[in-house]
């Protein structure tokens, strides 16, 4: 049996959330060990579907390009470590706890850019990454799994090498919105076309991608298998559909000229505009 399927953004992430809450790796995590999840729209999909909390969400592209959240409210958890089913926020501790991360654990953490080698890479609006940034050489060198949740409107030309060289955010003259740099990061990369094949005995084929009319980035693939494995998918993806974005909603908002937060950013057209330069 053969169905063609269409996915948005949102959808997507929905999609891919299902997926890795069910990765043989997290649930093992969840009776045994501890799963941190760095806040993104597809990590707080995920933190939702393990009935954690939706996450702050800090920097995003926007139509007026990479900014940062304008919520002052910084109550809701940007990053939270679930454990003996609990969930507690590492907001305040995140270096520390990061140290603290070994082999039974599971960080998962959201990409903006993948390649098509697996390569992944987030990008860093503020100095060093913030507190993520400093806390990313413990993800890695304590031996905890880490999951990359990345849909493929993150996918990208070329290399993750070659993008992480172009970026920066420093010896940025002008920026749509703060300039940014990039952190590759190592770990699993689990995609829309991914999570189809995890959720069901089936073979999948992306024929399609964009969109017009609320559609933009969508992708369209062709689905083949066993018809019952194939109706599961189809029925799925029906439920998904009208979906909306995951994130605490005090912090989809974005930063403003003269927010609390432009100052922050190097770069910014927006902030340069407002000091007459």
């Amino acid at each position: 049996m053969r169905v063609q399927i269409s996915l948005d953004v949102a959808e997507a992430k929905r999609l891919i959330a299902r997926a890795v809450a069910e990765m043989p790796e997290v649930r093992a995590a969840l009776a045994q060990g501890k799963l941190l999840l760095k806040g993104g729209t597809t990590v707080s999909a995920v933190s939702e579907r393990l009935a954690g909390p939706p996450l702050r969400i800090s920097g995003r592209i926007s139509p007026r390009g990479t900014m940062a959240t304008a919520g002052e409210d910084l109550s809701a958890p940007h990053t939270i470590i679930i454990e003996g089913g609990a969930w507690r926020s590492v907001d305040e501790s995140l270096v520390e706890e990061s140290g603290r991360l070994g082999p039974r654990d599971v960080v998962i953490i959201g990409a903006n850019a993948i390649d098509a080698s697996g390569g992944a890479a987030m990008m860093a609006g503020s100095q060093a990454g913030g507190t993520p940034g400093l806390a990313m050489s413990a993800l890695w060198s304590e031996g905890a799994a880490v999951i990359i949740p990345a849909g493929l409107e993150k996918l990208i030309p070329g290399t993750i090498e070659q993008a992480v060289r172009a970026a920066g955010r420093r010896g940025v003259d002008r920026s749509l919105g703060m300039a940014v740099g990039l952190i590759p990061l190592i770990g699993r990369v689990v995609t829309e076309l991914d999570a189809l094949t995890m959720l069901a005995a089936v073979r999948a084929v992306v024929i399609g991608r964009g969109g017009i009319a609320g559609g933009e980035g969508s992708t369209v693939m062709a689905v083949e298998g066993e018809p019952a494995e194939v109706d599961k998918i189809f029925t799925l993806v029906e439920n998904l559909k009208g979906s909306r974005e995951s994130g605490d909603e005090s912090s989809l908002a974005e930063c403003r000229p003269g927010g609390p937060r432009c100052s922050l950013h190097l770069g910014c057209v927006y902030k340069r505009r407002k000091e007459g330069s």
